[in-house]
């Protein structure tokens, strides 16, 4: 989302004839797109910010801002500390920058706009992207699910949904600028109403575009997960057999404490209805270990779940607490040395999980979207499968955004080795 926000600002600020600097140290602007889902995210940016004050001191007349849920959060304090700082823009803050900017010029004051919308998608608007094979498309802002753990309501504000018409001019704009491959994102992606569609019929709008090759979506929230989504996927091909279904914890209680409104139980009979629509389904997930009043008991419900479902990959966490949110407030909080063992022995898991699952796909084909060269040679390329799957290949003439069939070889940890089909 962050890059989607970053995308949008420069596309805001390229209208207006503003060009992007090659490095900060040449830029009239500079503005740092932030995060406050963890605590070391705001670390970092702090950190920049004194960076950044480097060019400040040498050309007084350079602009720096601080955009998105950070300087939502902690205005107050980037001001203290961070005197350089010329702007603090929320994430709802954006539509007016250019006329900020000019405004700034002439007055020279220090700009603080962090106000919440109710009805802010930036319909209209389209971001300025790099080219690529994938392009980020926001389909809605905010949140309303209010989970104890999470800041994301209080730095993005209440859920609303662009109109269809204005997603699916983007995608073809991006269709147009050569992007083959959309990702839907949303707070809660699948929990998208507008008028009278919903989440699965935006799918179905999207798909019909000219030109797009592959659609996937993130992240989902397990509650809005239903049958007339599962069968939009399974009806139709160019949306991707992937489903990121963030779980979080294992236990049942766990999850109440969370506020995540279902049940162990619940979940794992959506796991077995999306693999009864979806049989090769690849799926992966969030984990949160350490949260307030988790006992070593309901830590190894996490673990089995995780076995019980056998997860492709998994995006693991320590529980940070942030402010704002229910769960500060909670009792018995995890030792941080207890909560490291536990992120340790889920990533461990996790990544042997992973690596069973990818050799169970030796001597199987599957076809990929080729996106650019390997990390390690460019004598080869990386793509990913319908699933979402890494698999890194020989080069034999083909070009990014061409879809290849491959045998799968060889696996090592989270990445696939594919081999060419010769033709028979």
């Amino acid at each position: 989302m962050n890059v989607y926000d970053s995308e949008l600002v420069a596309g805001i600020l390229e209208e207006k004839d503003y060009q992007p600097a090659e490095s900060y140290e040449e830029a009239d602007a500079i503005f740092v797109n932030t995060c406050a889902i963890r605590e070391g995210a705001e670390q970092r940016v702090l950190a920049r910010l004194g960076q950044f004050k480097t060019r400040k001191d040498a050309a007084s007349d350079t602009v720096i801002g601080v955009l998105g849920c950070m300087a939502q959060n902690l205005k107050d304090k980037i001001l203290t500390e961070q005197p350089c700082v010329d702007f603090v823009l929320g994430p709802d803050t954006y539509r007016n920058l250019s006329g900020l900017l000019d405004q700034y010029h002439r007055d020279e004051e220090t700009f603080i706009n962090t106000r919440l919308s109710r009805h802010e998608v930036y319909d209209g608007m389209f971001p300025s992207r790099q080219e690529g094979i994938n392009a980020w498309i926001a389909i809605s802002r905010g949140c309303d699910k209010f989970c104890t753990f999470c800041i994301v309501p209080f730095t993005r504000g209440r859920e609303r949904s662009r109109p269809v018409e204005s997603i699916t001019e983007e995608v073809r704009r991006v269709t147009d600028q050569g992007f083959v491959e959309i990702t839907l994102l949303g707070q809660n992606v699948n929990s998208y109403r507008h008028d009278r569609y919903r989440f699965p019929d935006l799918l179905q709008a999207v798909a019909a575009v000219e030109g797009v090759k592959r659609i996937r979506y993130t992240s989902p929230h397990p509650r809005d997960v239903d049958d007339s989504l599962l069968q939009v996927m399974r009806d139709t091909p160019r949306i991707c057999n992937h489903i990121h279904l963030p779980v979080q914890a294992g236990s049942t209680e766990v999850l109440r404490r969370m506020n995540r409104t279902y049940t162990r139980d619940e979940y794992l009979r959506l796991v077995d209805k999306i693999r009864t629509y979806l049989p090769e389904c690849g799926l992966t997930t969030d984990l949160i270990v350490g949260f307030p009043g988790e006992t070593g008991a309901q830590f190894r419900e996490t673990l089995s779940l995780m076995e019980e479902v056998r997860y492709d990959n998994a995006f693991m966490f320590k529980y940070s607490p942030r402010p704002y949110t229910k769960a500060v407030e909670f009792p018995d909080s995890v030792p941080e040395e207890e909560k490291s063992r536990r992120l340790q022995e889920v990533i461990d898991l996790q990544n042997t999980i992973t690596l069973e699952n990818n050799r169970r796909l030796i001597g199987s084909t599957a076809a990929v979207l080729v996106e650019k060269d390997s990390k390690k040679s460019d004598q080869q390329w990386m793509g990913r499968t319908d699933e979402n799957r890494v698999v890194v290949f020989d080069k034999n003439g083909e070009l990014p955004r061409d879809v290849v069939s491959l045998r799968i070889a060889d696996a090592h940890g989270v990445t696939l080795f594919g081999e060419h089909v010769r033709e028979t």
